[in-house]
């Protein structure tokens, strides 16, 4: 079971389904704070919903194509985030993740972001770390900013919210431009 301590109140934790109550739980209290850039809130009405999600990333997990972590902060699941896509031919990872709103504002995503980052370049050996949010979300946008990536553009009319379109703004960072990087300047 993939487990990672990144401090003393902050890990990662593989998702599993003990967590299913737990996660439905924490979205549908969420729901309209995430349901404004994510669009798979109105597919997730129940905990049965949540178990199919984390039974498909369990099986993606057990192929290595992907791997979902549930954050913990003090023991408390607050969100998730990992490898939407693990690309080996290529050498990249697409990172996605939330979290629940009274969270926010405490460096928990950049850190769980950063542990993500290194996982990636110093453990699989990967080239590339890819994160896309919408171009209006300014929160999800300074994850990458902070932590040093390049906005190498914008994809126009990239995913359907509900209602609308949204552009994503596309961001990268490469293995060699992380290690030269210094925490100290992320």
């Amino acid at each position: 079971m993939f487990v990672h301590k990144i401090t003393e109140e902050l890990s990662l934790k593989l998702v599993d389904l003990h967590n299913a109550n737990e996660l439905f739980e924490l979205t549908d209290a969420n729901r309209d704070h995430l349901k404004k850039w994510l669009p798979w809130l109105d597919g997730t009405t129940s905990v049965e919903d949540t178990r199919a999600f984390i039974q498909q990333n369990k099986e993606g997990y057990a192929a290595n194509r992907s791997l979902t972590t549930v954050i913990l902060y003090n023991g408390k699941i607050v969100g998730t985030a990992g490898f939407n896509t693990i690309n080996w031919f290529s050498k990249y990872v697409t990172i996605g993740y939330w979290l629940a709103d009274t969270y926010q504002g405490k460096g928990i995503m950049t850190k769980t972001v950063e542990a993500l980052i290194t996982y990636a370049f110093d453990e699989l050996k990967l080239n590339r770390v890819e994160i896309c949010a919408a171009v209006e979300n300014t929160k999800s946008r300074a994850i990458p900013e902070r932590l040093g990536f390049k906005l190498e553009g914008v994809r126009r009319s990239a995913e359907w919210l509900y209602d609308h379109y949204v552009d994503h703004a596309i961001y990268g960072i490469l293995a060699n431009e992380w290690k030269t990087d210094t925490k100290a300047t992320r």
